[in-house]
């Protein structure tokens, strides 16, 4: 079996993942573990160890791990994970056997999170043509893809969590609100917490609407829009923008990445 990370700056996802019997990975099991870089790989392997039992699975079952970070303080205990507690020598998404095959058509190539990679090798794999992928993380961030595989480019926005706390952190009054879709279309709020939550929330989709629709026009040719990430669910309703919404679009690109790793 392979067991991926993909390591965030807000959250740690692992997958656990069988052979589909065509060369390539079925996903089984998928676990979430708030990001702390000070975490030890004993730390880690408590956890995962106890959530494997659980699923029936024993640590020999384990046969490749990979992973990809862009939190560089986590990456030696993941490798301290692999090493002690399952033997093996990990996969670093980027490197090695695991680097990325497809054309990087930017300035600063080698400034490509890993994280953005793996949306685009995924969503390369799962749906081919030009397209445009959607991230929400603790950055929003917009990938352009053209039909030959080629990363384009894109652009980095907040995201909308740090652009709400930004607001309550800076200002002197304002409540503390939590993200959610509002109960009402309109965009005239009665009372200060409707009117944060409306414009955060509307201002967002303006801005997400806006980009993408500024990409197309660029593009010049139909995209599909993909959208990824732990918020894209709660968006999915107030746009139209929005071709596929797969919310495991990144920890998917580990096992493509494993794949081809083996080959």
């Amino acid at each position: 079996m392979l067991l991926a990370a993909d390591v965030g700056n807000t959250n740690v996802v692992f997958a656990l993942f069988e052979p589909d019997g065509d060369g390539g990975f079925t996903s089984r099991a998928r676990w979430r573990i708030a990001t702390d870089p000070r975490r030890t790989g004993d730390e880690y392997a408590v956890w995962l160890l106890q959530l494997l039992t659980i699923e029936g699975v024993a640590r020999e079952d384990i046969t490749d791990l990979i992973y990809a970070s862009v939190v560089p303080r986590a990456d030696h205990n993941l490798t301290v994970l692999a090493q002690k507690y399952f033997n093996l020598t990990p996969l670093k998404a980027g490197e090695g056997k695991a680097a990325w095959q497809f054309e990087i058509d930017v300035d600063q190539p080698s400034s490509l999170g890993a994280d953005r990679a793996l949306n685009i090798l995924a969503a390369q794999k799962k749906y081919g043509g030009d397209l445009i992928v959607v991230d929400f993380g603790t950055a929003t961030k917009f990938e352009a893809i053209d039909f030959n595989g080629t990363y384009k480019g894109g652009s980095i926005a907040p995201g909308i969590n740090l652009s709400l706390d930004a607001l309550v952190g800076k200002t002197a009054k304002l409540p503390r609100i939590a993200i959610r879709t509002p109960e009402s279309n309109s965009v005239i709020g009665r009372n200060t917490e409707d009117q944060m939550l409306i414009g955060v929330f509307w201002g967002y989709v303006a801005m997400m609407e806006g980009i993408v629709a500024k990409m197309k026009a660029e593009i010049g040719r139909p995209a599909k829009v993909i959208a990824t990430g732990g918020l894209a669910i709660l968006f999915n309703d107030a746009t139209d923008i929005f071709d596929e919404v797969d919310a495991e679009l990144t920890i998917d690109g580990l096992a493509f990445l494993a794949q081809q790793a083996s080959k």
